[in-house]
């Protein structure tokens, strides 16, 4: 199994706030594996979840593609949320979650973003072509890049744009990337381009097949709150803190 970073942790012992309240102390904490994407929104919800529920959230976010690695190595997770249901699948068909347990009901977009005082326009992908670099989170595993990559194939463009790209960590780490210019642009969801203050977008699409994430408990977790955590996630208050951080909230299967 591999260790949760210790950064990891301590931010999901912030939000699941151990010592607060003796009781929300005594029970089992309800660990979440979940895309980097889903950060601020999560933390929000998880506060709101321990005040109503009694139950601490600890939250562990990354790559999808490594967080499904992680919990088919064995990885204690109680709830998955990926940020495309192609990972959620792989862990499906290998018993780790089950179907009726799913739940698709957030969707996303892309965007280009560059530093806040970059005069770059993009009008269409190919114009992505115009930047010597051009960040990704890594377009073989993660789902951001994934994604970005079928939206560049869709358009014919990838073949041109591939030897410029650089391929991240997760989407976060490409933000990053950007913010400290160690490259001039980055397609990342539109999510995450709300949220820096040293960047701006400048262009935002729709992709085929949509961008649609998805939740669901695991299998071998003994913590009876995961089925809670994953319901509470639908609840009108939880969708609201997505839909404040740009999420389009869909029809769950």
């Amino acid at each position: 199994m591999k260790k949760i970073p210790a950064l990891t942790l301590a931010l999901g012992l912030a939000v699941s706030g151990f010592g607060a309240a003796p009781a929300a102390a005594a029970k089992k904490p309800v660990l979440v594996f979940a895309a980097a994407s889903l950060a601020e929104s999560l933390q929000e919800i998880g506060r709101a979840f321990e005040s109503k529920a009694g139950t601490p959230v600890t939250l562990s976010f990354g790559a999808s593609s490594d967080l499904a690695r992680q919990i088919a190595a064995g990885a204690p997770a109680d709830v998955f949320f990926a940020a495309d249901t192609a990972k959620m699948d792989g862990l499906e068909k290998g018993g780790f979650v089950r179907k009726e347990d799913r739940r698709e009901f957030l969707s996303n977009r892309l965007a280009v973003v560059v530093p806040l005082a970059s005069t770059a326009k993009v009008a269409g992908p190919r114009d992505l072509l115009r930047f010597s670099k051009l960040a990704l989170a890594d377009p073989e595993t993660v789902p951001a890049g994934i994604y970005a990559r079928h939206w560049l194939e869709n358009a014919g463009v990838w073949k041109e744009i591939e030897p410029h790209v650089v391929p991240i960590l997760d989407v976060r780490a490409a933000l990053a990337a950007v913010e400290t210019e160690a490259v001039p642009a980055a397609v990342v969801y539109s999510t995450d381009a709300r949220i820096s203050k040293k960047l701006k977008p400048i262009f935002e699409t729709k992709t085929d097949p949509p961008i649609l994430y998805s939740a669901a408990a695991v299998v071998k977790s003994a913590n009876p709150a995961a089925t809670s955590f994953v319901a509470f996630l639908q609840t009108p208050e939880s969708l609201a803190v997505f839909e404040r951080a740009g999420f389009a909230v869909v029809s769950s299967k």
